[in-house]
């Protein structure tokens, strides 16, 4: 009885204090490690913002030579 007694209190005590505390810093260094880009994915990110950029540029033009050509492209056709 007395070495369950000694064997449970450490026990207790660990997983009540110890335990949460270590899974919380564990979990949060996790995290702030993994979301940080490596300069790989920085620079495709880069890289895809600026393709996205032109294609938007290219939908402006678009958009442009259509309003100057149809004026009415915007305005959905209804059905009778």
């Amino acid at each position: 009885m007395e070495l369950a007694t000694a064997l449970m209190i450490p026990t207790v005590v660990f997983m009540v204090l110890v335990a949460p505390i270590w899974l919380i810093l564990h979990y949060r260094s996790k995290r702030q490690h993994g979301s940080a880009l490596s300069d790989r994915e920085q620079a495709e990110l880069d890289a895809l913002a600026d393709i996205a950029d032109q294609l938007s540029e290219r939908v402006r033009t678009l958009e442009a030579i259509l309003d100057s050509e149809v004026p009415s492209w915007r305005t959905p056709e209804r059905e009778s």
